[in-house]
């Protein structure tokens, strides 16, 4: 059945999904024709608007591209390789395969989603040079996994709640993680995803003979250059581990600081994390600098389009769009059925502001005066719009564009496979949502 179903998605998403850039300056015109028509704003307004936001997130997009940066180093360091490597040889069938990307996928992106995307994608790699499998839907599996982040322990809207002198501690006061992530009902949602993410994978796995797949030569990574009989101090320099040591260790050791001191989780730390265990893991820093080079290729599609999406943020935001469509669907709430809804508004305001903080920041002026005026539970409302940030993913090639960029695939690709999990995922949470 879902197999039935993913051919034809796949065909019109190959067919009619443009590259990401296209998307993004599709998404302008949108939300600024929306913004006219619905909001009233004058188009001079409208582009003083979008020429402000446009540098907005410059330094998110610094924090994204070493996101996928310090991810691949760390997960193209020959030990996790190695480890990847076996963990890809228990694959011995197509359909173990894809379950085996998306549990991995899954199980990293819970514990933080940049990692989730760049282990995801280089596990996918790793199982196409061993195992004879589509290409795209072993890359789309692997992205799949990327739906679950919003409800683990890297979620950006349960932890901003729960971290103290938030913007909206006045209001709300802090919620902590065990009312969110870790409660209950979460937890129930979590275990739905974890389960049906991997059966629906294997389940549109495609005839043998419609298969894309992709040559294993065209994956193998470049072999070390011999080391020189007799190096130059330069060559030794490159090559020696004595200076990824001196400098990785005093690294870790700030982190340990970090940690002891109480300090948290966020995208700096993680990256300083990453950056710094794949410095003592690949060993040399000719290693290092091997997959830098490799890592930065596919980060061009980050660099150009984040610029795009702050602009698109600022229409939706300065013009009362996106206030005007969650209070929309506000209105039509009652207390028990406000997170549901809640999850359907950000659901679609994702789609123009694909940034969970940004999201949150958009959206609890408008649902937090309705959960107090409606008595609905907060926390269940928060989590609601966590979830139905990370559910359009699945259609918003943004987040993709770290896993694209390793795996050398388009968005029209895999976003087929995709629409398949938008649909199912929707029902899942959302009913669970409802129910709750």
């Amino acid at each position: 059945m879902l197999r039935l179903l993913s051919r034809p998605a796949t065909r019109l998403m190959e067919r009619w999904l443009p590259d990401a850039f296209i998307f993004v300056i599709v998404l302008t015109l949108i939300a600024a024709l929306a913004a006219i028509v619905t909001q009233g704003t004058a188009p001079v307004d409208l582009i003083r608007m979008w020429g402000d936001g446009f540098w907005a997130l410059l330094s998110f997009a610094m924090q994204m591209l070493l996101v996928l940066v310090t991810g691949f180093i760390l997960a193209s360091s020959p030990p996790v390789r190695r480890l990847l490597g076996r963990l890809a040889g228990l694959a011995r069938s197509r359909g173990g395969a894809i379950v085996m990307v998306s549990l991995v996928s899954l199980a990293a992106s819970w514990i933080n989603w940049g990692f989730g995307l760049v282990v995801g994608a280089i596990f996918a790699k790793e199982l196409a040079r061993q195992v004879r499998v589509d290409y795209r839907l072993l890359v789309a599996a692997a992205y799949s996994g990327f739906v679950i982040w919003h409800g683990g322990i890297s979620g950006s809207i349960p932890l901003t709640v729960a971290t103290p002198a938030h913007f909206a501690e006045d209001q709300i006061g802090l919620i902590p993680t065990s009312a969110t992530i870790f409660s209950s009902w979460n937890l129930m949602i979590t275990l739905a995803v974890l389960i049906a993410v991997p059966l629906v994978n294997r389940a549109m796995l495609p005839d043998p003979r419609e298969e894309v797949l992709v040559d294993p030569s065209l994956l193998r990574e470049p072999e070390p250059a011999p080391p020189s009989a007799r190096p130059s101090p330069a060559q030794w320099l490159e090559t020696s581990p004595l200076l990824m040591v001196l400098i990785g260790v005093p690294g870790l050791a700030w982190l340990a600081l970090h940690f002891v001191g109480g300090g948290g989780l966020n995208l700096n730390v993680v990256n300083f994390l990453f950056l710094f265990l794949g410095v003592l893991l690949h060993g040399t820093p000719r290693s290092l600098l091997a997959s830098l080079d490799e890592a930065v290729r596919g980060g061009a599609g980050i660099v150009i389009q984040f610029p795009f999406y702050a602009g698109i943020m600022a229409i939706m935001t300065d013009s009362g769009l996106a206030a005007s469509l969650s209070g929309w669907f506000v209105s039509i709430s009652t207390a028990q059925t406000l997170p549901f809804w809640s999850f359907i508004s950000a659901g679609i305001v994702n789609l123009f502001v694909p940034s969970g903080g940004g999201q949150w920041a958009v959206q609890a002026p408008v649902v937090l005066p309705a959960a107090e005026a409606l008595g609905a539970d907060v926390a269940k409302v928060v989590m609601g719009v966590a979830w139905g940030d990370a559910w359009t993913n699945l259609l918003q090639p943004f987040w993709a564009l770290p896993m694209l960029g390793i795996a050398g695939l388009k968005p029209r690709d895999i976003m087929g496979f995709c629409v398949v999990h938008l649909l199912i995922i929707g029902v899942i949470v959302g009913g669970i949502l409802w129910l709750i």
